[in-house]
């Protein structure tokens, strides 16, 4: 099947024509009908299987002129990079329509983007806290919403967003068209699903096998991070088909820290994104590998799903990913578009176990490669390997032990007295004869003191 044989009209076979697309995805062939038929849908695919031009075909050849500036439609994404690529390949699709769309996230003045919709658009993509803001304040009147598209339903749920989306389908009118994609489908998507939907089409695309038919997968036994960055270092310096290569890293410090030393080697040719770098900055950085002015982007696990670079060659991880799918995540963005792609997986000791339940469950094998002779195995560890938990260790001290710590003190004298228990009566007599300078604190017969 080709894109021409779907019900799709000139101006979207001419922007697929300038993209070079020919033939679709078995996603968007299928996805394409359901929606176009107005139905709700659940689409189930792998990274890189082109989800989000299954939504956007149908909605696009669907989309009628109106003179109302209110969007219809809205896509809900789970970060802002995602938000600024979905509203790029949306503009590609729509070159030959006159179809607006408005893109929307936090962290910047939402005033510049209310200001951007009450222009009036057609369509808009944004993140789940951003669509709250604009639907609450009416920049999105909910009541004019026909169509709500979210986007990596997964993603959303494990990186918090439920209550979020709860909400914002609640404000929407009952009577919508909702279409859900993800790459996986856990019990926590099946539920929001089943209560947000009404009789939807299920389309699930093969997911057996490895992650990706077109990704070749190596692991390699490393010691610890110093020796990852050295072996990392070797293929950077000795491997001419490392064009464009991305990193990912489990934190945002081992992001940093891995910048840092391979910066000191490549100057010019490493650049890192995360959270704590401002979106524009992020923004900056992704077009700057996109374009060949970096060979090597390293990024925290956070950002797998915001980067949709084309022809990366190599993915590498610098950890091993604690659930199967942020591993499918990170390696599905090589070896797309047809082309191969390559994943290597750094394994520590500690990790061999994780990367053995990765390779069965998605069925490649877990052997591990040995380093090559001349990368140097270093002793230096990061104060996180040294202790995996985190925590102090602190010995908890028996009872009367005579070998007291520094921090054992004598008490003094006066607070070795032991106290003795006094009747109320007592107490009394005491008190009285502190007040009347008695002995025993009594008073004779009509208030007279004792002598």
């Amino acid at each position: 099947m080709q894109f021409s044989d779907l019900n799709l009209n000139t101006p979207l076979l001419n922007a697929l024509k300038d993209l070079g697309f020919e033939v679709p995805t078995p996603i968007q062939s299928e996805a394409f009908n359901p929606i176009m038929a107005g139905k709700d849908v659940i689409g189930i695919a792998k990274t890189g299987s082109g989800k989000t031009f299954a939504y956007m075909l149908p909605l696009l050849r669907m989309w009628q002129f109106s003179k109302v500036k209110h969007p219809s439609i809205i896509i809900i994404v789970p970060t802002r990079e995602l938000v600024i690529q979905v509203k790029e390949e949306f503009e590609k699709l729509a070159t030959y329509t006159s179809v607006k769309i408005a893109g929307a996230y936090g962290g910047v003045n939402i005033k510049n983007q209310m200001s951007d919709i009450a222009q009036g658009v057609d369509a808009v993509v944004a993140t789940p806290g951003r669509m709250r803001d604009l639907m609450l304040n009416r920049t999105v009147p909910a009541n004019a919403i026909k169509k709500v598209v979210i986007d990596e339903v997964d993603e959303m749920l494990k990186l918090g967003f439920r209550s979020e989306i709860e909400l914002l389908m609640d404000l929407l009118p009952e009577k919508r068209q909702t279409l859900m994609f993800s790459a996986t489908l856990g019990e926590d998507v099946e539920l929001l699903t089943k209560n947000r939907t009404q009789a939807p089409v299920l389309i699930e695309t093969d997911q057996s096998g490895t992650a990706s038919d077109s990704i070749v997968q190596h692991g390699f036994a490393v010691p610890n991070m110093n020796t990852k960055i050295n072996l990392l270092a070797y293929w950077l310096e000795h491997d001419a088909t490392m064009r464009r290569v991305l990193v990912f890293a489990r934190n945002k410090r081992m992001a940093d820290y891995a910048e840092k030393q391979l910066g000191f080697l490549f100057p010019d040719d490493v650049a890192v994104i995360h959270a704590n770098k401002n979106i524009n900055r992020r923004i900056r950085t992704i077009d700057d590998f996109a374009e060949g002015n970096c060979r090597v982007l390293i990024a925290s696990d956070l950002l797998a799903r915001g980067i949709d670079v084309a022809d990366i060659s190599h993915v590498v991880n610098l950890d091993v990913p604690e659930i199967p799918e942020s591993y499918i995540h990170r390696i599905g963005r090589t070896g797309r578009s047809g082309k191969q792609g390559i994943a290597l997986t750094m394994v520590s000791v500690q990790e061999e176990e994780l990367w053995n339940e990765i390779a069965t469950q998605l069925g490649f094998s877990s052997a591990l490669n040995a380093l090559p002779a001349h990368v140097e195995i270093s002793a230096q560890l990061l104060p996180e390997e040294e202790n995996k938990s985190g925590m102090k260790i602190i010995q908890a001290r028996k009872k009367n032990d005579p070998d007291k710590g520094a921090a054992f003190h004598e008490k003094k004298d006066k607070n070795k007295k032991v106290p003795i228990k006094v009747s109320r009566e007592e107490k009394h007599r005491i008190r009285l004869g502190k007040l009347y300078g008695t002995t025993h604190g009594g008073l004779g017969k009509k208030g007279k003191k004792k002598k």
